[in-house]
């Protein structure tokens, strides 16, 4: 058994104060990229989230993207300390938590890389690396002596070849994107290390725009663990949930239920202000109607990435459009296209329209709310140029606060 040498200092901050021998997290935090995927934007940053498992066996969970493997490798070395590393469990093969896989194959040429039968095509086809494989099948395990694992396989949650691994020893779930957040981790890596308050609404946009599609394989992925006792979570991006754990579990499960709290998100196109200045009477009304939770953005101003966290986070979508060429108003039609491709169950609907000469918009609003499914709290409320529909917008937003009162 190789023991941990006690003469020398080991820094990483996983480390500190878990009572878990052997864990130590080797990330990078990555305060350069200004859009994950080329797509949301990262105000924060972001982490890139690996962890080694120091024992008999010395086993790396995860790697970082390439543009910072030699940071990445160094902080390995530091960890290990001369020692040898024997395995590569390899839980998801986005090139953001795969792409140093052929840099430690070239540092750690013996190594085992761990995954599933559709892990090693994705890892064949990016790094060529064909050879050296360890095939694990759902609910396989791995005992080195020292620490025994285990893997569930988690399809589209949120690839197909995603899978958790989970320490039995310790009681330690690495859950790849599973519970992640946005945002680079400023000096600590657990939750009672550092402030994570900013971080919830972080995680509620991750999981909106990354995994939201995927509501139902999450689910799954809770069912194969309901019995299993986890006290630490230890994601590929943002902090290392351990006393908040609780909470970060029923936010994703939450979530991935299309579950939305009382709260209502207005979003708008205008051109001229005639439609922002019904969505602004609309949220008034809500607001005098004992709605407390209300967001409103115009969707010409808030990142899409915004617009989408909100309609997850909460039961009520009102949603207002010019006709614009007989069409939606471009930056809503981008939105409405995102939210189908999520889809987003469970919603409360309603809908305001302003035109000049030829009203279309309610129309393809009318199409949107029956192709999501969504329950309509109330007709459409529709301005011709810039004729009071005061009183309409104030029973639109009587309607959905009524709504939300009896679901």
């Amino acid at each position: 058994m190789t023991e941990i040498k006690k003469d020398k200092k080991i820094t990483s901050p996983l480390s500190r104060g878990l009572g878990r021998a052997g864990f130590f997290y080797a990330g990078v935090n990555d305060r350069r990229k200004q859009l994950f995927e080329n797509l949301w934007p990262l105000p924060y940053g972001v982490s890139y989230n690996a962890y080694l498992i120091i024992g008999n066996k010395n086993i790396l969970v995860d790697t970082v993207d390439s543009g910072f493997a030699e940071i990445f490798l160094n902080n390995i070395e530091k960890i290990l300390d001369g020692r040898s590393l024997d395995y590569l469990i390899v839980n998801h093969v986005e090139p953001d938590h795969s792409g140093s896989i052929r840099r430690i194959r070239e540092k750690y040429p013996h190594i085992q890389i761990i995954g599933n039968k559709l892990t090693f095509g994705m890892i064949a086809g990016y790094y060529g690396i064909t050879d050296g494989l360890y095939e694990v099948k759902d609910g396989d395990t791995l005992d080195t002596g020292t620490h025994r694992l285990k893997f569930f396989t988690a399809p589209m949650v949120h690839w197909p070849e995603v899978m958790f691994t989970y320490n039995e020893t310790d009681k330690i779930l690495f859950s790849a994107d599973a519970f992640g957040t946005f945002g680079a981790l400023d000096g600590g890596i657990i939750d009672r290390e550092i402030n994570t308050d900013w971080y919830w609404d972080e995680m509620t946009r991750y999981y909106a725009n990354i995994v939201g599609k995927y509501g139902t394989p999450v689910q799954k992925a809770f069912q194969k663990l309901s019995n299993v006792e986890i006290q630490l979570i230890c994601p590929t991006h943002g902090p290392v949930w351990d006393e908040q754990k609780a909470k970060a579990l029923s936010i994703y499960d939450r979530l991935s239920r299309y579950e939305g709290l009382n709260g209502v998100t207005i979003i708008y196109g205008t051109m001229y202000g005639h439609t922002e200045q019904m969505a602004e009477t609309i949220a008034s009304a809500l607001s005098d109607e004992g709605i407390r939770d209300i967001v409103v953005h115009n969707a010409s101003y808030s990142h899409a990435s915004y617009m989408l966290r909100d309609i997850f986070n909460y039961k009520g979508l009102i949603i207002g459009s010019p006709t614009y060429s007989n069409r939606l108003f471009p930056e809503i039609e981008a939105l409405l296209n995102k939210i189908e491709l999520r889809e987003i169950k469970n919603r409360l609907f309603g809908y305001f329209a302003s035109f000049t000469w030829a009203g279309a918009a309610v129309k393809h609003l009318a199409t949107f709310a029956e192709t999501m499914q969504w329950k309509v709290v109330a007709p459409f409320v529709e301005q011709k140029q810039n004729i009071c529909t005061e009183a309409q917008c104030q029973a639109l937003a009587k309607s959905m606060a009524d709504s939300l009162i009896d679901n």
